[in-house]
């Protein structure tokens, strides 16, 4: 039996989604639906407030979620749960999370699985070294988890910085990973903003390793700071990389906002209106 302060925590959330949803989406095409957001982007405030910072996130109309690690753990405080059942209370998956590949590797694997999440990403490189050798090794560290997140209903993937595109001995360190480990095991998300702010070209990832890339975070950079900006205000073509979501063979894209003009909010508002007027 629901109780009164569960039943006016929904209703009140109701009241703010249902509008946007029948006056902003309706136009909007199937496949464009679907519009995530990183909640690295909204560190500070969920670490103050998870539910009350879903709720606003909701209201604004973003419902795929890609959690981040942080310094009350993998959901903010929550328990895998109750971060899954957070985001469903208000419409929203939980589709994807941020960790490390380390020593609690197999208990992250674990918390991932109860939070019902279909993809677990590394975020950073799990040993340092730009070297060939140091990727090759890694490769196959990749090609492990993937299996161990395969065999529990997840599926692996990896995001990119910066760093990963440095040339070593003649080869793109990056490429080095996508040559290295196996495609239904280990899925890229593109981190489409450090890709262009590393001198290289989303569309040539494309074209190059079609199918690889079913997750992005979509940012806008300004490119002569090398910091995130909002959608439109930076040097990166939105509109042609999404027009380009085939040969990714897309899935879900995650905007992220690292950095503001004001707040965090203000920003991700902003980004969303920019997202739905632009036709792909």
């Amino acid at each position: 039996m629901i109780s009164r302060r569960k039943f006016l925590y929904q209703s009140s959330i109701s009241a703010l989604s249902v509008p946007f949803l029948h006056e902003d989406m309706t136009g909007i095409p199937k496949h464009r639906r679907n519009i995530g957001v990183q909640l690295y982007s909204v560190r500070v405030e969920m670490n103050q407030d998870a539910k009350g910072t879903l709720a606003k996130l909701a209201a604004m109309g973003y419902n795929q979620i890609e959690s981040a690690r942080s310094q009350k753990g993998l959901y903010y405080g929550l328990s895998p749960k109750e971060m899954k059942q957070s985001c469903m209370d208000l419409g929203m998956t939980l589709r994807s999370g941020h960790a490390h590949v380390d020593k609690d590797w197999l208990k992250t694997i674990d918390q991932a699985a109860e939070a019902g999440q279909e993809y677990l990403i590394c975020s950073t490189m799990p040993t340092s070294g730009q070297t060939v050798s140091n990727y090759q090794e890694v490769a196959d560290t990749f090609n492990k988890a993937g299996e161990q997140c395969k065999s529990r209903g997840i599926k692996f993937g990896y995001h990119n910085h910066e760093y990963e595109f440095d040339t070593v001995d003649g080869q793109v360190l990056y490429d080095i990973l996508l040559k290295n480990t196996e495609s239904g095991l280990v899925h890229m998300e593109l981190d489409l903003g450090w890709v262009v702010a590393a001198g290289k070209k989303p569309l040539d990832y494309f074209n190059r390793f079609p199918g690889r890339f079913p997750l992005w975070h979509l940012k806008d950079m300004n490119l002569t700071e090398k910091k995130s900006t909002e959608f439109g205000k930076g040097q990166l073509d939105i509109p042609a990389i999404l027009k380009s979501h085939k040969k990714s063979a897309l899935k879900y894209f995650f905007i992220e906002q690292e950095e503001y003009g004001k707040s965090a909010f203000d920003s991700l508002d902003y980004d969303i209106q920019y997202y739905k007027k632009v036709k792909w």
